[in-house]
């Protein structure tokens, strides 16, 4: 079979009479979003996503309409293809991107030019951290093509349940160690590699952010993929961020990429703070030498880069195999407050909820990023 793209499957769409006004779906305006299209490698099977709307849930059109859009996409774009056709209603709307997450005061994007920085092992145990010193905290998983929370809070095997609220069925969040967690991790394979395209992993993660029920929040934590991609963007342009966290290593090669992660949120298109540097992988002092430190990655390279940049470092945090270990056990490091490594993580978080209250004393809110 060829190449699978939206613009066939609205094709197919077209094709499609809705008896409640005699023209088709696309001429309703009942298509919600564009198409979604993906292919599984593995099985050699194409998949495709369409959401519909309909006037009412007691539309009497809706399982013949339904039943239609499913036979012409297999029709039009083969028969092997895999449907999913989810319904929304009228009646009982999607919020603007405007209205989304009333309730949460402070959305905190976590995020790194570079992979491999640490910065999902910052993530989580920030999160941690800052419901250990009371707030109420959600955390967002946003890489959709390798996602960690899961393992990181020992929850793999757990499957976040439905609740109905004002007519919507809402992702009621996972719930470990104070935090309120979402990830794409509890709804895939973590043994099958993500393979998806661009508009299937944005319309994925928009699903995590306006249908799930995260409540009343202090701090929303987002942790981004690494780069500069369209996830960053999607996020930018569904949420007001309130400002942005930036992990690096001492590491030249990562303080390059960090630049970038800093001129995206500097962008005056953009717009969102940099609220601060934090320095992972600092230096490694070994057990039986607790008075050494050995630079491996260069030293203070994330100060310079702080300096130069005009922000605060927040966090120098060393190489240490129980942050590493306890990520991997379900069992993030700043659970452990009586240990060193766990206090840097609550004084990280201290120091978080200090420049987010300065930010919110001096600057404007922020907004979302306008699409034209």
């Amino acid at each position: 079979m060829n190449e699978l793209y939206p613009k066939k499957v609205m094709e197919a769409l077209a094709t499609v009479t809705y008896a409640g006004t005699k023209k088709n779906l696309v001429e309703s305006e009942m298509v919600a979003d564009t198409p979604t299209v993906g292919f599984d490698r593995e099985s050699g099977v194409w998949t495709v996503g369409v959401t519909l709307i309909f006037p009412r849930e007691t539309d009497p059109f809706l399982k013949s309409t339904v039943k239609a859009t499913e036979a012409a996409i297999k029709y039009h774009c083969g028969k092997e293809v895999e449907v999913e056709i989810a319904t929304e209603f009228k009646s009982a709307p999607r919020p603007t991107v405007e209205k989304l997450l009333p309730e949460v005061e402070n959305i905190i994007a976590v995020s790194s030019g570079k992979g491999g920085v640490g910065k999902s092992t910052v993530s989580a145990n920030l999160a941690i951290a800052l419901a250990r010193l009371g707030y109420r905290v959600g955390l967002l998983d946003c890489d959709i093509f390798g996602p960690s929370m899961t393992k990181m809070f020992g929850v793999e095997d757990v499957r976040p349940y439905l609740v109905e609220k004002n007519g919507r069925n809402l992702i009621v969040p996972v719930e470990k160690y104070g935090v309120k967690l979402l990830s794409i991790g509890f709804f895939v394979d973590p043994q099958t590699a993500t393979l998806w395209r661009g508009g299937m992993a944005t319309g994925a993660l928009k699903q995590l952010i306006a249908d799930a029920d995260w409540g009343a929040l202090d701090y929303l934590i987002l942790d981004t993929p690494p780069g500069t991609s369209d996830i960053h963007l999607t996020l930018l342009q569904t949420l007001a961020i309130t400002g942005a966290l930036i992990v690096s290593t001492p590491q030249q090669v990562a303080l390059a990429d960090a630049r970038k992660g800093i001129d995206m949120y500097g962008n005056e298109k953009v717009n969102v703070p940099i609220l601060g540097l934090i320095e992972n992988m600092a230096w490694f002092t070994p057990a039986e030498l607790p008075e050494n430190r050995y630079y491996i990655f260069g030293k203070e390279g994330c100060k310079r880069l702080a300096e130069e940049m005009g922000v605060p470092l927040l966090a120098q945090i060393p190489i240490v195999q129980s942050i590493c270990d306890n990520g991997d056990n379900g069992t993030p490091t700043a659970l452990a407050a009586e240990t060193i490594s766990g206090q840097i993580f609550l004084s990280l978080a201290q120091s978080v909820v200090t420049v987010v209250r300065r930010r919110n004393a001096t600057q404007p809110k922020t907004t979302i990023v306008k699409t034209h």
